[in-house]
């Protein structure tokens, strides 16, 4: 009696082991890019806001002189958002499972406030937002055409409804202080809070600070994509550079 041959394997289940280690070398593959890149992206990410100006009254402390010509200065008049100003978002998303800051800026913001009797009376901020970015240029057009129809509605604005006391921040001091007033963004307007730091140094001001805000409140559906989902809520940051005249 012959021996027999051994049966030879099927093809189709060899197949089928082939596709399923494909398909997890994929998989992990998506895993560990999606996790990369969320690291690398949140490490891009823009910082908070913070002053960058010397204080006046630190710099006279320094060189050993008094800060009494300073305080004793009227500061009030009409100051000028100037260069070096800049204004964006905040926000935090969900890619793939991990998590992602996106920071987005312009420098394109101007206006004017009023101080009166160390006082800020009157403030009226606007920003380009279309021409806000962030690392992707594909986030960036779905943020103009589906999240906010920037061709009907290209800027944001803010206007002070409160006066409040700068006195600290003219004095030349760093001064933390709360500002309220309306925020127009997508054609909806809502009053609004912001954290705001400020000093005087070298005859010019810079205010930094953050407005937390909730998408919904402008009209604004926060995407949720499957493969990423923003945060309901974020902030909008400024750092403006303001000067008399």
């Amino acid at each position: 009696m012959t021996d027999q041959p051994a049966p030879a394997r099927p093809k189709n289940k060899r197949l089928i082991w082939i596709i399923a280690l494909v398909a997890a070398i994929v998989v992990a593959g998506i895993f560990v890019g999606s996790r990369i890149y969320a690291a690398t992206v949140s490490a891009r990410a823009e910082a908070v806001p913070t002053l960058s100006a010397t204080p006046t009254g630190e710099a006279s402390k320094a060189t050993g002189e008094s800060g009494a010509a300073t305080a004793a200065e009227d500061h009030s008049g009409t100051w000028t958002v100037g260069a070096g100003s800049f204004a964006g978002y905040r926000l935090d998303e969900v890619l793939n499972g991990a998590d992602v800051t996106v920071t987005g800026r312009t420098e394109d913001v101007s206006g004017s406030l009023t101080v009166e009797d160390d006082r800020l009376t009157a403030a009226d901020i606007e920003l380009s937002v279309d021409t806000i970015s962030t690392d992707s240029d594909r986030r960036d057009q779905y943020f103009r055409t589906t999240a906010i129809d920037t061709s009907q509605y290209p800027e944001a604005t803010f206007t002070l409804t409160e006066p409040v006391d700068v006195s600290g921040a003219l004095e030349g001091d760093t001064q933390s202080f709360a500002i309220t007033g309306d925020l127009t963004l997508n054609g909806q307007t809502v009053s609004v809070d912001a954290n705001v730091q400020g000093v005087l140094a070298d005859g010019s001001a810079q205010l930094v600070g953050q407005i937390p805000m909730t998408w919904a409140e402008f009209g604004v559906e926060a995407p949720n994509l499957g493969f990423v989902a923003v945060e309901d809520s974020g902030f909008i940051e400024f750092s403006l550079n303001v000067a008399r005249g």
